[in-house]
């Protein structure tokens, strides 16, 4: 035999360039969180979310404007991007005057137009217009329209005939730029021509409309009224505030009812992916009927069941509609994850330990599947955000005095034409806020995803 020595049984050292481990351990949480921060656009998202959840939430305290009151002299101001009200006149009672009719200039033919000007302010309460008399003039016709016109058949709408020089217009004044024109007519009804004012329009009050507005000044002073930088709707509602109050419904609805449904979907679906057998036969069966059941049929159906009357807007039956309709997926989901945890080794060791089955399925199993979850948590707030959205537009679902992002839509559609605004406006909110969810959805399902770091 030969002979060992002592240096035969020392440890073996390690040499030098043997491999190291240079990448830290992390746990699963960790390494999601640092793939997470790697993707900017999800990032983006996240901070979009934080937003209109902050803005919602936080929006009536920093933007303290009534919703709901509205100022009709201001109907459909465009936005002005600004936080720098409007500026208002207070003007004295306007009581109209009539001067008399002026002595006929016989003339062959009408004579020129001479000059035409607006006496005192143009504003919102009254315009008054004066011009010099017209050889051969009997009476003149007064007409106003929004565009300048070329030609004498696009002069716009007839106000009215007078025989004096002068004519007062009271007509549903805006606060927009108006041109006048000047008709004259000889005995035999002939015109000849005809002359065009611009004429821009103030805002002003009288001192009782000021009053009643809480605004106590002077006749001939000048005040700076509530801002509206995102402009105001047919009634002078603010439309800042009323995307602030809608905000908070759609929301609430958005992400009480996926949280709701997802924990439904959560418990049924890891009953039936534990138990198996005939229980995880029935439940997929009640799953595949109520997948079947036509949605806005049924939140038709529960609105007349649960006793609303047509034109209510009652939350509670939205959110129970969606609830009732909605878990299927996540069911489905989890059940096909519990079905592969199932079989695991640390399953089966947890059984012959003596776990109880809901211990297990709380503990180890739904754990487990929390990624796949908190991604379907996510894809389903956009999705209840939208479906809202849509039953408030077709008018089931929020609706006035109650409001949210869907029935603002509604509302602007009717005034898309004159006011597109008041329909685009709560649309952008719509659709960032269910593009942030989404690709925040997307950003969840990668850094969740344990494949990605092996391909990493």
């Amino acid at each position: 035999m030969s002979e060992f020595s002592k240096e035969d049984f020392l440890p073996l050292q390690q040499s030098q360039d043997a491999d190291q481990i240079n990448r830290p351990s992390l746990s699963y949480w960790q390494d999601a969180r640092i793939r997470f921060l790697k993707n900017k656009q999800a990032c983006v998202s996240a901070v979009i979310v934080a937003f209109m959840v902050l803005l919602c939430l936080l929006g009536p305290v920093i933007w303290p404007v009534n919703p709901a009151e509205s100022n009709l002299e201001q109907g459909y101001l465009r936005p002005s991007w600004s936080f720098a009200g409007l500026q208002a006149l207070i003007i004295d009672d306007y009581f109209p005057k009539k001067a008399e009719i002026p002595e006929y200039i016989p003339s062959d033919e009408l004579g020129k137009i001479g000059q035409m000007s607006v006496e005192g302010e143009a504003t919102n309460i009254n315009v008054r217009l004066v011009w010099e008399q017209v050889p051969g003039a009997i009476e003149y016709i007064i007409y106003r329209n929004e565009y300048r016109p070329d030609s004498k058949s696009s002069i716009g709408l007839p106000l009215g005939r007078t025989k004096r020089l002068h004519f007062d217009d009271g007509l549903k004044l805006e606060l927009i730029t108006y041109h006048y024109t000047l008709l004259p007519v000889d005995a035999q009804g002939n015109t000849k021509g005809f002359k065009t004012l611009e004429v821009p329009i103030r805002l002003a009050f009288t001192p009782s409309e000021a009053k009643k507005k809480g605004i106590d000044a002077e006749v001939g002073k000048e005040i700076e009224l509530q801002a509206h930088p995102l402009g105001t709707d047919s009634l002078g509602r603010d439309i800042l505030a009323r995307i602030i109050q809608g905000g908070r419904i759609s929301l609430f609805i958005g992400i009480v009812a996926p949280l709701i449904y997802v924990i439904l979907g959560i418990l049924i679906g890891g009953c039936s992916g534990y138990f198996g057998g005939k229980i995880d036969n029935w439940i997929m069966r009640v799953t595949d009927f109520v997948i079947a059941l036509p949605f806005l049929l049924f939140v038709i159906l529960f609105k007349v069941i649960l006793g609303n009357q047509p034109g209510s807007s009652d939350i509670g039956v939205i959110l129970f509609a969606l609830v009732v309709l909605s878990w299927t997926g996540t069911a489905r989901l989890v059940r096909g994850q519990v079905l592969q945890l199932r079989e695991e080794p640390y399953i089966q060791a947890a059984k012959m330990l003596g776990a109880k089955p809901l211990y297990i399925i709380l503990r180890h199993m739904v754990p487990n599947t929390m990624g796949v979850i908190l991604v379907t948590l996510t894809f389903a707030i956009p999705s209840c955000i939208f479906t809202e959205a849509f039953l408030s537009f077709i008018g089931m679902g929020v609706i006035e005095p109650v409001t949210s992002w869907g029935s603002l839509c509604n509302d602007g559609l009717k005034s898309i034409e004159i006011a597109p605004h008041v329909l685009v406006i709560p649309s952008v909110f719509i659709s960032i806020t269910v593009l942030a969810f989404n690709i925040l959805g997307d950003g969840l399902r990668d850094a969740l995803d344990a494949k990605m770091r092996s391909r990493e």
